[in-house]
Order: C-alpha cells, then structure tokens, then sequence
C-alpha cells in the first residue's frame, strides 16, 4: 500500500511527538535525581509518609494537631493522603479542585467524612474565573491552568487565593498547605508569601514541563524562611524555620 504525501506528514507529526514526550520523560526523571545533590534536607522528627504511592506526602506529624488548619489543593481521583491525614491526625482538612471527575470522586469516596470540606474551586493568585486545558492523555484527570501540555480542550472554573480563602473560612493561619496543581504553585505560593501568609508546613510538587534553572532559583528563595525536610522526586516537603524568620503566619 502506498502512502500519500497527507499520511506521510500525520505519521511523522506522531513520531515527533513520541520523541518530544520521551525526551520529557527523561528530563523529568533525570533531574529529580538531582534534587537531593542541590538542595540540604533537615531532619524532622514523626515523619509519616500517608497516602497511596501515586498520591503519598510526607508529613511531621509532631506539629500538627487536632486544632490544625489543613489545605490541600487538587484532589484528583486520589485523597488518600486526606483521609489519612484526618486519621492520624484528626483534624478538619479542606480540599479544593474544579475538575468534574475530582468531584465525582469525592462524592463517591468521602461523602460520610465530615472532617473533609471539599470546595469545587481552583487555586491560584487572585479571585477570578480561568480555564483548566485537558492532559495530554484524556484518561489523566490533572487539568492544567498553565496548559502545561499544549492541549486545546478545557473547562473553565472559579478560583481562588490562599488569603480570600482563608477570609471565607476565617482562618488566621495555615498549619500545612498542599499543592499538587498543574503549574499553578509558583504564581500561588508567591502570591501567598506578598501576602505575608508563611503556612507552618508546605507539600508542593513542582510540576513540569517547567525551565529547571527557575524552579531551583524559586526553590531557594523560599529557603530564608523555610526549610526542606523531604524530597520526593520533584514532591518538596518545607517546615517554616523556627529561628524567627517566617513568624507573621504563626499559629
């Protein structure tokens, strides 16, 4: 069978985008194992790893309590770590993502939970409506405000900031924050600290595709008032220094 100039072109789009995801594949992997020759971890002591293996953090569980003020930013098809920390712990956690499957899943697992508050809101730096761009793979659920991979489908959400979030829940301070939101955690967390809000303990990943010289450079401008105590290929666990940096969010 012979191939037209028109089968031809498609073929070769999908075999460049096989090599561009394997080349990614390969970045993202062979820089996580950088992380740990760059940046110093500090020892902490209870440190319990909760949650499933795709959906796992680690956690001090000595500086937190049942008073303690819990968010977690995108949930996923996995809260496992939310449930877990409400039961190690026993305190309230409030969760917060857009996406519909997200949504459906909470409904599914954790309806009878009234220690998890879910809100069907996105993260970021201010109040407003944004759209959320599809993975590449359409049975992914995690939806990207940044469109990390380049997709053209999305859904559009209202979002919120960490300081309108805590106005409408009249908290004065975080315990532990985490964020797992496509790319959004640079433009939040820095909207977070000008707001002079420094949560106790931050679980982040760094999502990629991202230019890595930027995400070290960001990394280590938290490090005046934070400290990493775990690093999980590119999941950052930071407990705010206890030297009296990093205070105006106190508990």
């Amino acid at each position: 069978m012979s191939l037209t100039w028109g089968s031809m072109h498609h073929l070769g789009a999908q075999c460049w985008a096989l090599l561009v995801r394997l080349c990614l594949d390969f970045r993202y992997h062979v820089l996580a194992r950088a992380h740990p020759f760059i940046f110093r971890q500090s020892t902490v002591e209870r440190l319990a790893v909760l949650g499933s293996k795709c959906g796992a953090w680690p956690i001090p569980l000595n500086e937190l309590n049942l008073q303690s003020v819990c968010y977690l930013a995108g949930v996923g098809e996995d809260i496992t770590f939310d449930l877990a920390l409400i039961e190690q712990v026993g305190c309230t956690v409030h969760a917060f993502d857009p996406t519909p499957r997200a949504i459906a899943h909470v409904q599914s697992v954790a309806a009878t939970e009234p220690r998890f508050k879910f809100q069907a809101v996105g993260v970021w730096s201010m109040d407003q409506t944004l759209r959320f761009y599809q993975p590449a793979k359409p049975s992914h659920v995690s939806h990207s405000i940044l469109n990390l991979q380049k997709t053209d489908v999305y859904f559009e959400a209202p979002c919120r900031s960490i300081a309108s979030l805590m106005q409408q829940h009249g908290h004065h301070h975080i315990d532990l924050l985490k964020l797992d939101i496509e790319g959004a955690e640079y433009a939040v967390l820095q909207a977070m600290f000008d707001a002079n809000i420094f949560p106790k303990i931050l679980c982040v990943e760094f999502d990629q595709p991202y230019p890595y010289w930027d995400t070290v450079r960001f990394i280590r401008s938290m490090l005046p008032r934070y400290d990493i105590y775990k690093i999980m290929g590119w999941n950052f666990g930071f407990i705010r220094r206890n030297d009296g940096t990093g205070l105006a969010n106190a508990a």
